[in-house]
């Protein structure tokens, strides 16, 4: 089992009453998620595309490994010769047309938990603020706040642009995706990304792929696809093997924690149609830890991959959570983890087992 540092243990908790982004006055008892409606600047969803909290102290140097998995070091190695050549290129003006050689372009398929983000975090890292990191979600977002045009040029000055979880959800983004990497490879911007599926499926049990096979294909072409084999270092705490907690025993620990959240849970999904995933990020600014009460299984798709995407920052930023009402493994319905989304949704779960690991931890239940 690979050995990365903050791939092979749940997040740090933080200390009782340490500062966050918002913190929450101490005598205000537990915030709640569902009062907040955040507005986020385009300049703040551009100076965010940074490598997560998370992976704050990790580099190449620290990751390990596993020897019983041959092509994590190999990844590695070719990873830090990625990280020169984009360094190499740096004499360059920040558009050239007629060049001889195109940008790197590296592209981290593997299962949940084998390394493969804090792998890409180290490479974006090695190039500081001349690199762009976030997830394919933020990416969309960021258009979607910016304009396509205006997207191109901020992130045309960069010299890597990173894309965490990899994901074709329907035709519009199959084809804004392959434009906007065409336009920032013609820039000279080298390219890297994760995910857990090959670019040559992408969309695949999501929408009528093979119509848009070639926007698909063009996308594949692009990258030079590293595999990442290994085991989920969180297989020890997933979700559905976490021991359930009652709702008394979190509002309790919720007015316990400094800076902590509490929602009942049908009341924050139906809040999160409210508000643009965009801002989900946002909207746990100054959260030490999130309490869910009442948790029960998602009622929809829509629904789920909001859920999704809730997770994906409450784990950016380590924030544990607490889940009660016992039904936290049962979150995604069986047709769900036999679908199309399956892969967002074991990762969902991959994490929530994690966080509310050190959830239990950090409230002391």
């Amino acid at each position: 089992m690979s050995t990365p540092a903050h791939d092979t243990a749940p997040p740090t908790p933080p200390a009782a009453g340490a500062p966050a982004d918002t913190p929450a006055p101490a005598s205000a008892g537990p915030t709640s998620l569902t009062s907040r409606r955040p507005a986020v600047p385009t300049e703040r969803l551009l100076a965010e595309l940074v490598p997560p909290r998370h992976f704050a102290d990790e580099s190449f140097d620290t990751y390990r490994p596993d020897p019983a998995h041959e092509s994590q070091a190999r990844v590695l190695a070719r990873l830090r010769e990625v990280a020169q050549q984009v360094g190499a290129r740096t004499d360059r003006p920040w558009w050239r047309p007629g060049r001889r050689t195109p940008p790197p372009a590296v592209y981290l398929d593997g299962g949940f938990g084998v390394g493969k983000t804090h792998l890409l975090a180290s490479l974006a890292k090695e190039h500081g603020e001349h690199a762009a990191f976030g997830t394919f979600v933020e990416y969309t977002n960021l258009v979607g706040a910016l304009g396509f045009g205006p997207t191109v040029e901020a992130l045309g000055r960069r010299r890597l642009v990173c894309i965490d979880e990899f994901e074709l959800d329907d035709p519009g983004d199959t084809v804004l995706m392959s434009r906007l990497l065409r336009e920032l490879a013609d820039r000279d911007v080298a390219l890297a990304a994760t995910s857990n599926t090959l670019p040559g499926s992408l969309g695949e049990g999501r929408f009528a792929a093979e119509d848009f096979l070639r926007e698909i294909q063009a996308l594949a072409d692009r990258f030079e696809v590293l595999r990442v084999d290994g085991e989920d270092y969180r297989h020890r705490a997933v979700v559905t093997d976490t021991q359930p907690l009652d709702d008394d025993a979190v509002r309790s620990a919720a007015a316990r924690v400094p800076g902590a959240s509490l929602d009942a849970f049908d009341a924050l999904l139906e809040h999160l149609a409210t508000v643009h995933p965009s801002r989900y990020g946002a909207l746990l600014d100054g959260v030490t830890l999130a309490g869910f009460t009442a948790v029960r299984p998602v009622p929809g798709q829509d629904v789920a991959l909001r859920l999704v995407v809730l997770v994906d920052r409450l784990y950016d930023r380590d924030v544990p959570v607490l889940l009660g009402g016992g039904h936290a493994g049962e979150l995604f319905s069986a047709e769900m983890l036999a679908g199309g989304y399956r892969k967002k949704y074991y990762r969902a779960l991959s994490r929530l087992g994690a966080l509310a690991e050190v959830g239990r931890t950090t409230a002391g239940t």
